[in-house]
């Protein structure tokens, strides 16, 4: 069996922590560019070109992109065949947090309770929200997305009934990002997850954030839904930014899981141009 000693972990997830903040993907800087050659609209082609000017001071200057530095939520898919020695997974995810967040003087934004009267700031941004799996080998994989609450907060979850169908799938996904207007900072990236259960389907909407921009689901049926979904949402005409046009979202992604005959779980999380998350293999 493979041993991971605790101090690979936490140097790792404090450097991924900064990498998120500092460092838009490439796959998210290329469709926002991909979106000025398309845009019309001259307001428009302002914004975008201001969300790529600061990405670029952010990644240049080391500093954060947003200053919402988000909730820590980490995927971490776990080898079977390892063995992690020095201390828990968790408390060893969230001594990384508190490192990188220091370190990189990242807004700390958690607080301690959700309840009005003990809402204290926990000053180093933790705990983290962490999503485990149990996977075949002995690898382990820890992918960290900052989400921001701009956008977290446009984010709902319905329980549609079997006959709802795809129109009615196709209706609530729209009219969240509608309703959701400029509030989410868009261009938006919109995840969706469709079946399993109540929780099963939110967590399967956010993990869809992680897909790169432009890789389409595997099923070629829900990959024509995301392709109708996002042409039907950037003919909203919220626009980069609230200002118009037709850049209202750079991606949809969808993901699918079986689900109980009675019901249709589908959880909208949406994610603001923003779309930070890096990944560590060890």
């Amino acid at each position: 069996m493979r041993e991971i000693h605790i101090s690979q972990i936490i140097d790792n997830v404090a450097r991924i922590c900064q990498e998120a903040n500092f460092d838009l993907g490439e796959d998210v800087l290329g469709a926002l560019k991909d979106a000025i050659n398309r845009e019309k609209s001259p307001l428009a082609q302002f914004a975008l070109n201001q969300i790529i000017e600061n990405a670029e001071i952010a990644r240049n200057e080391r500093v954060p992109m947003c200053q919402d530095c988000g909730v820590a939520v980490f995927f971490v898919e776990i080898g079977q065949d390892i063995h992690i020695s020095g201390g828990n997974i968790e408390d060893v995810i969230n001594e990384g947090v508190k490192r990188g967040y220091n370190q990189g003087y990242l807004r700390k934004s958690m607080v301690e309770n959700p309840l009005e009267t003990r809402r204290k700031n926990t000053g180093d941004n933790t705990p983290a929200v962490i999503h485990y799996q149990i996977c075949p080998g002995d690898k382990l994989k820890i992918t960290f997305a900052p989400k921001g609450a701009g956008s977290e907060n446009m984010s709902v979850l319905n329980m549609l009934k079997p006959a709802d169908g795809i129109p009615g799938i196709k209706k609530f996904v729209i009219d969240c990002v509608s309703k959701a207007g400029s509030n989410p900072c868009p261009p938006i990236v919109v995840g969706v997850g469709i079946g399993g259960t109540f929780e099963k389907a939110a967590i399967m909407a956010k993990k869809a954030l992680l897909r790169p921009i432009g890789q389409h689901n595997s099923d070629i049926d829900v990959a024509s839904l995301e392709k109708e979904l996002l042409e039907e949402i950037n003919s909203l005409g919220i626009g980069a930014a609230g200002f118009g046009g037709s850049t209202t979202a750079l991606a949809v992604n969808i993901e699918t899981y079986p689900c109980h005959i009675g019901s249709l779980p589908v959880a909208v999380n949406i994610n603001c141009h923003a779309a930070r998350h890096k990944e560590l293999e060890l």
